[in-house]
């Protein structure tokens, strides 16, 4: 097969093995698109190498169809149209991925479409409504809301209650996260944020792709018993807080990545996805916002544009381009 090799940080699309032959319990997609995010970016430049055993090809996330079932698979067959969450490998014509990984194409969602949802759906609604255990009414403010993840978190915020606050890099995309629902935002060229949030009300929860310097500026717009949900260090690894703040308001600071998790616990997630999200996606309640599509072969420029922090939702790679 064909499949995106990084070479010297350059992303070449060039021939590689397939991938093994399937266990019981996987499933074998033919790759239609493949959606891209952050993580992708930070292997390319050696800073998140794939967890043991999986594949060295980046890519976390994808849509096909499938070409084969393990013998154990009971929810899929041949030719049933897919998204998958992976824990890499999606930058190819094929994956292998264990049944508990993939879900159904929603109804009306085509295959473009559908590469934009498993990773970004996941992350949102794993860390909103799981590590973040957000309630209705409760007010949530993203950090990168113009991005994949915020995008899709703005719109779980609409349909599920949470009044949502977003810090974006424009104003263009500050309007656009408001058509989708946010409730107000920040340029973050502006300024502190810290003001803005709190003449808005403050926070209950807070979801915090950035790290670094944010940290401590979330605590200070946290409310009593809030939440810092911590899903990545594009503004470092290092911050200062002030612990007599979170020790007196009760405030908790909670890591979470996805890709390291087990088949069994992203099928967890993918399972409360498909009860919960999957419904108002097939109704046109949501939709994945897609910011622009590039072939495969031309992986580097889209991701120079993701670097460059130019794209509103998701950024997809078109592999067989069908859909």
């Amino acid at each position: 097969m064909y499949a995106i090799a990084i070479h010297d940080q350059t992303l070449v699309w060039q021939t590689h093995d397939a991938p093994r032959g399937i266990a019981a319990d996987e499933v074998r997609i033919d790759v239609a698109w493949a959606g891209m995010n952050r993580a992708d970016v930070m292997q390319r430049a050696g800073q998140y190498p794939p967890p043991p055993g999986e594949s060295d090809i980046p890519g976390l996330e994808v849509s096909g169809t499938i070409a084969e079932v393990g013998h154990n698979v009971e929810r899929f067959k041949p030719g049933d149209k897919v998204c998958a969450l992976l824990a890499g490998g999606g930058y190819a014509e094929q994956v292998v991925v264990a049944e508990a990984q993939v879900l159904p194409i929603p109804s009306g969602v085509g295959l473009r479409d559908a590469a934009a949802l498993p990773e970004v759906f996941a992350t949102a609604w794993l860390n909103l409504y799981m590590e973040g255990a957000a309630k209705q009414g409760e007010r949530i403010i993203l950090h990168a809301g113009a991005s994949g993840v915020g995008t899709a978190a703005i719109q779980l915020c609409r349909a599920f209650g949470n009044p949502c606050f977003v810090t974006v890099g424009s104003q263009a995309k500050l309007d656009a996260c408001k058509l989708l629902g946010a409730d107000a935002g920040w340029n973050r060229h502006e300024g502190s944020f810290v003001t803005p949030i709190k003449d808005w009300g403050g926070a209950d929860m807070i979801l915090d792709p950035v790290g670094g310097e944010y940290i401590a500026q979330d605590l200070q717009v946290l409310n009593p018993d809030g939440r810092v949900v911590l899903i990545g260090l594009m503004g470092g690894r290092d911050a200062q807080i002030d612990l007599g703040l979170m020790l007196m308001k009760r405030q908790r600071v909670i890591g979470s990545t996805l890709r390291s998790r087990s088949p069994r616990a992203k099928g967890a997630i993918l399972d409360a996805l498909h009860a919960h999200v999957w419904p108002k996606l097939a109704s046109g309640d949501i939709k994945p916002l897609i910011d622009t599509a590039w072939p495969i072969q031309d992986a580097d420029t889209a991701m120079q544009h993701m670097i460059d922090n130019a794209n509103t939702g998701k950024v997809l790679l078109s592999v067989s381009g069908e859909g």
